[in-house]
């Protein structure tokens, strides 16, 4: 499983040292949000784009370690372009990813076995939930694109 263990290390190292969407979109047409974790100081705005219910495009910008950096990005690369449906999906699969490995041990169950090949890259924060400190960390672009889009279709 090393080998497995590196190449998701360098995916997120990729993606934290080369952000994927990162910058700024006008305001309007594009919705701001602005996500903060307040345990560690991680923060993140999401500039989201939406037309004809798809995410037609997505920027951000934002600071912090480099779990929450290369989750926005992988976030980004994951949900750009897609349907509402589509993304929202991604987002209840990431949410399972970062608590469901938690809730069954906690239930005294093995966890059942991730299906990567569903995750894509996404799979290379699957071993966040060993450490479960850094769970806020990964989950922060994630709440803060499901804050956006909420908050973008209420208007």
């Amino acid at each position: 499983m090393a080998p497995l263990d590196d190449l998701y290390r360098e995916i997120i190292l990729d993606h934290y040292r080369t952000p994927r969407n990162r910058g700024e979109l006008a305001t309007p047409p594009a919705h701001r949000v602005e996500g903060f974790n307040p345990l560690c100081g991680d923060e993140v705005t999401l500039y989201l784009e939406l037309r004809d219910g798809r995410l037609a495009d997505i920027k951000m910008t934002g600071r912090g370690c480099s779990i929450s950096q290369a989750s926005a990005s992988l976030m980004g690369a994951a949900v750009k372009g897609k349907t509402l449906e589509e993304v929202n999906a991604a987002l209840e699969r990431f949410r399972q990813l970062m608590t469901v490995t938690e809730t069954r041990l906690d239930e005294g169950a093995e966890p059942e076995p991730l299906d990567v090949r569903s995750l894509g890259e996404l799979a290379a924060l699957a071993g966040v939930v060993k450490f479960p400190v850094r769970i806020k960390c990964a989950m922060l672009a994630w709440a803060t694109l499901a804050q956006g889009l909420s908050e973008a279709s209420s208007h």
